[in-house]
């Protein structure tokens, strides 16, 4: 929180003047500390200005620097909470939220209370949160799997062919959920509160969209994983045998 005897300061980053002044009026009632900002510059200005605890964020900003940018931005320079805001509903959209590291997705038109509700979800996580927290203490810090070897701390995937292959962030995440769990179903709602620290919708298939996206680039073919299975109706599993050193 910006102090500890203040209130929670939000900054709501929208074009639309009129969802502006409905959070200010909805969340200064609930308590909190609000402003808002119609474009990227306002953000940028109002985050300089004074510390802000959490920023909702509205995807589809006209002009400048759209809202994709701003949060892949927002999250490269800040570890500021956001919560991203966005008439669209697809699961591509909600995946691009997770790669982003969105803390929460909401979609409009959306209800003043389970926004509230996730505000106050994704501020508890935040305040709970140790920053740089490392790898969970008689944990291994280096998954080895079918020739891969994952580094946890330093966030790095070389492949069997000794090449260190990208992952986003929530691929990385997802891998890493996974592999710490080897021949465990974990079903999509326990993999996004693992990695997402929260549910999404009712048959959200965006962990079905990045478990995708990681097996081509982790060569897994779908139709025969040797690494990640998909259990049908349930979830997914990790197959591979982890290597001890």
């Amino acid at each position: 929180m910006s102090q500890a005897d203040e209130s929670p300061r939000v900054l709501v980053v929208d074009d639309d003047p009129r969802i502006c002044r409905l959070l200010t009026r909805f969340l200064t009632a609930e308590g909190f500390l609000v402003d808002s900002a119609p474009n990227g510059r306002a953000m940028w200005r109002a985050l300089k200005a004074k510390p802000i605890d959490l920023v909702i964020l509205d995807l589809r900003l006209p002009g400048g620097e759209d809202g994709l940018t701003l949060a892949r931005r927002l999250r490269a320079e800040s570890n500021v909470s956001l919560i991203i805001l966005t008439g669209k509903s697809e699961s591509v959209d909600k995946v691009v939220g997770l790669e982003l590291g969105a803390d929460d997705y909401i979609t409009k038109p959306f209800d003043r209370r389970e926004l509230l509700a996730r505000i106050r979800s994704v501020l508890r996580r935040s305040a709970a949160r140790e920053p740089d927290a490392a790898v969970g203490a008689g944990s291994p810090s280096i998954l080895r799997f079918a020739g891969w070897t994952m580094d946890l701390a330093q966030r790095d995937l070389v492949s069997p062919d000794g090449e260190e292959v990208e992952l986003t962030s929530y691929e990385f995440e997802l891998l890493a959920a996974l592999a710490q769990r080897p021949a465990r179903v974990l079903s999509r709602d326990q993999i996004l509160e693992l990695i997402a620290n929260r549910y999404w919708q009712p048959y959200d298939r965006s962990i079905d969209v990045l478990i995708g996206k990681l097996r081509r680039k982790l060569d897994d073919d779908p139709r025969n994983p040797r690494l990640i299975k998909t259990v049908r109706g349930t979830g997914y599993m990790f197959t591979a045998a982890l290597q001890s050193d």
